[in-house]
């Protein structure tokens, strides 16, 4: 044996090369995709801002009624929320369910408490398409001293079908006094 290290067999090299080329493929594909979502397209200056999110959000959000405990909304699924596939974006679905959650939680704990919003869970049912109202619901399942728990329940306005439900579990905690 010379003391030089052995050549690897050819098998492995086309092994490794096709291990390469898949790679190379996967990395192409994926650049598309994020090209085609918009990947690199700078976001407008007046986006910039702070508080613009929230604004904007609130913006597809219509109000019917607020009570303890209860807030019932239409939101019209516009494109700026959708998908790429022409559905409502599962992060504005998030989104929604953050506010109105928070916003329904904050019907039945006192004002000398803050809330910290510990979890959110999310079942995407099916999905909106563009332009169609939603009808939400946020009622409170459970408050007591240190806890609240909320379901929203989002329902295609035009056929009743259950759309995505959550649940948002906050913890109730006493504002520090300074």
């Amino acid at each position: 044996m010379s003391g030089t290290a052995e050549k690897p067999s050819s098998n492995a090299e086309t092994v490794k090369s096709s291990e390469e080329a898949e790679a190379e493929y996967a990395s192409e594909k994926t650049l598309l995709f994020l090209k085609m979502v918009g990947h690199g397209i700078p976001i407008p200056e007046e986006c910039n801002t702070n508080g613009f999110f929230s604004n904007f959000l609130r913006s597809f959000i219509n109000v019917h009624q607020i009570q303890r405990g209860q807030i019932s909304c239409t939101i019209l699924a516009k494109p700026p929320i959708s998908n790429g596939f022409g559905t409502l974006h599962g992060g504005a679905v998030g989104s929604f369910v953050e506010v109105l959650a928070t916003a329904c939680a904050k019907t039945v704990v006192a004002e000398d408490k803050e809330l910290f919003l510990g979890e959110i869970s999310i079942s995407y049912l099916s999905g909106t398409p563009s332009n169609e109202e939603v009808l939400a619901n946020a009622s409170v399942l459970k408050s007591g001293r240190n806890l609240t728990v909320v379901t929203v329940e989002f329902k295609l306005k035009k056929t009743g079908n259950l759309l995505y439900i959550a649940h948002a579990t906050f913890y109730n905690m006493p504002v520090a006094r300074l």
